[in-house]
């Protein structure tokens, strides 16, 4: 067993409960822990053999660029999706931050941390 870390993957997103945050938008840091068998990978030197970081980047970009009120819901759309996509992954932790978020005072970040351990 072991884990594939996604440290730090910025973007810039629309998401929030207020009409503005919606319209101008902020910035975010999400970052994404998969664990999954990595023997084989280790022995076979070949991708199809581990989980893609590509891919699991890819999957928090495209899940981000779509608005969503609360964290939690576009948190749980990207578990979601690479459980789905992706049968190597065993368990999946993820933690999205909005930076410098719109709740008075001085905050720089709140974020949401989620886990999913897969159901067979």
């Amino acid at each position: 067993m072991g884990t594939i870390y996604l440290e730090n993957i910025q973007l810039f997103s629309h998401h929030g409960c207020l009409e503005e945050e919606a319209i101008i938008g902020s910035d975010y840091r999400v970052d994404l822990w998969v664990d999954s068998s990595l023997e084989q990978a280790a022995k076979s030197d070949a991708l199809e053999n581990t989980v893609d970081y590509v891919y699991l980047n890819r999957v928090v970009e495209e899940e981000m660029a779509v608005p969503s009120k609360l964290l939690e819901h576009v948190g749980q759309r990207i578990i979601d999706r690479v459980i789905k996509e992706s049968e190597r992954v065993e368990k999946i932790k993820i933690s999205i931050a909005k930076i410098n978020p719109p709740i008075g005072g001085h905050v720089a970040s709140v974020s949401v941390i989620m886990k999913q351990v897969r159901q067979e």
